[in-house]
């Protein structure tokens, strides 16, 4: 009795410890990553504006080819909502909330807590026929949500769907 005693305790204070760590994590995020992709500026950013074409080279699409998805309104405008529901994404939705024609799409990420992010596409000339594009995200975790940000980089997905974006569209 007296080992399970001091492993409830120990445990209780790794607990009070992680959300002690969290008080002092910063609650705001912010990530991005950049590719040049070898299309014009404009052929890259109207394959961007269409929410639904990152079913062809979203990581976390890949991940869960059996999710549920569902959209309302016209994709590639202001209002779109395209949502999802799977076993290893989780539920959550992507709206368009502005488009600069041929520079930048940006939408609200909702994953169900906390407050939504703001994701975003820019594009740019990088030379003849190349195109920069970035993808990013920024946003707040709540307390003690906050704390995942020391061990998970979105950073990372961001790249590796930038590097399917380029495959797809230089073919």
């Amino acid at each position: 009795m007296k080992v399970v005693k001091k492993i409830l305790f120990v445990l209780l204070g790794l607990i009070a410890l992680l959300l002690v760590v969290a008080l002092f994590v910063p609650k705001a995020f912010k990530s991005e990553r950049q590719i040049v992709i070898n299309k014009p500026r404009q052929e890259v950013f109207n394959y961007l504006k269409y929410v639904k074409n990152q079913d062809n080279f979203g990581v976390w699409q890949k991940a869960d080819p059996e999710m549920k998805t569902s959209s309302e309104g016209t994709d590639g405008q202001v209002g779109f909502k395209y949502s999802w529901d799977g076993e290893k994404v989780g539920k959550g939705s992507q709206t368009i909330t502005k488009i600069v024609e041929g520079e930048r799409i940006e939408t609200e990420l909702d994953f169900g807590f906390g407050d939504p992010a703001a994701a975003f596409f820019i594009v740019k000339d990088a030379g003849t026929d190349q195109t920069s594009v970035t993808w990013g995200i920024t946003g707040r975790s709540p307390w003690p949500l906050n704390l995942m940000g020391l061990f998970f980089d979105v950073g990372k997905d961001f790249e590796k769907g930038l590097q399917h974006l380029k495959v797809v569209l230089e073919k």
